[in-house]
């Protein structure tokens, strides 16, 4: 489904991304975990375009994303970006709700604006997240009347909104405290267990090992290894042990 390939990032001519290469199957969970600064979110940012590379390609299905061919990038046109960009979601760390418009208002912005669709039938599909991730309740109230975990929950279902073909979540739970946490995982556990494609950087290992299909271990802007959670939590890897004995 997704497919990424030699991809390098730099900011300030610091290499961020050094040559990852990654593809991501339809109905997979893909955990991506590490030390901090080993290029996870980055990583993320730039499959979702918020950020450019500066080599490599990256795909998703037969759409061209961005491309690279005799050491020149060249991104698609914008509609073709566009269409990318539908099919894909983001959940960030720190929520990024809107804190002028209620949950209700939350979710049905984007569909109305760049699907087009009604305010009736975006209302009724945002009932319906809003009840999967149990908060019907809370339709009505602003951000800041929510707790943490009860926000990234709200995020979460405005991703889904947009119905996208692939959910990605950058460190959904790292500004949560860890009864908040298990509230979020829950969420995240029931979309798994409905085979959404989702790539997670996470510093969860618990969900890493039992939820994701494959765990992808980065440092220092490389994958060091990557497999199945039951074999890369036995890994005999000096850094991946290392890392995983750390946390």
């Amino acid at each position: 489904m997704l497919t990424a390939r030699d991809i390098y990032k730099g900011f300030d001519s610091v290499g961020v991304l050094k040559g990852i290469s990654m593809t991501v199957n339809k109905g997979e969970v893909v955990a991506l975990i590490g030390p901090s600064g080993s290029g996870k979110s980055t990583f993320l940012r730039c499959v979702n375009q918020l950020e450019r590379i500066d080599q490599g390609e990256i795909m998703l299905d037969d759409e061209v994303m961005c491309k690279t061919e005799n050491g020149v990038l060249t991104y698609s046109d914008e509609k073709v970006l566009r269409l990318i960009t539908l099919r894909m979601g983001m959940v960030f760390q720190s929520f990024n709700l809107f804190p002028h418009m209620s949950v209700m208002q939350n979710l049905i912005d984007a569909p109305i604006r760049v699907k087009k669709l009604t305010k009736a039938d975006a209302t009724k599909k945002a009932k319906e997240l809003l009840q999967k991730v149990g908060l019907s309740e809370k339709a009505d109230q602003y951000p800041f009347q929510l707790s943490g975990g009860q926000a990234q929950r709200v995020a979460i279902a405005r991703a889904l909104c947009m119905d996208p073909e692939i959910l990605c979540f950058d460190e959904p739970t790292s500004a949560l405290d860890p009864e908040l946490t298990q509230e979020v995982l829950a969420v995240m556990r029931d979309l798994a267990a409905e085979r959404m494609t989702m790539m997670v950087v996470t510093h969860e290992m618990s969900f890493a090992r039992d939820v994701a299909d494959r765990v992808v271990f980065m440092e220092g802007g490389q994958i060091v290894e990557e497999g199945a959670p039951e074999v890369l939590f036995s890994s005999q890897n000096p850094r991946t042990r290392k890392f995983i004995g750390g946390i």
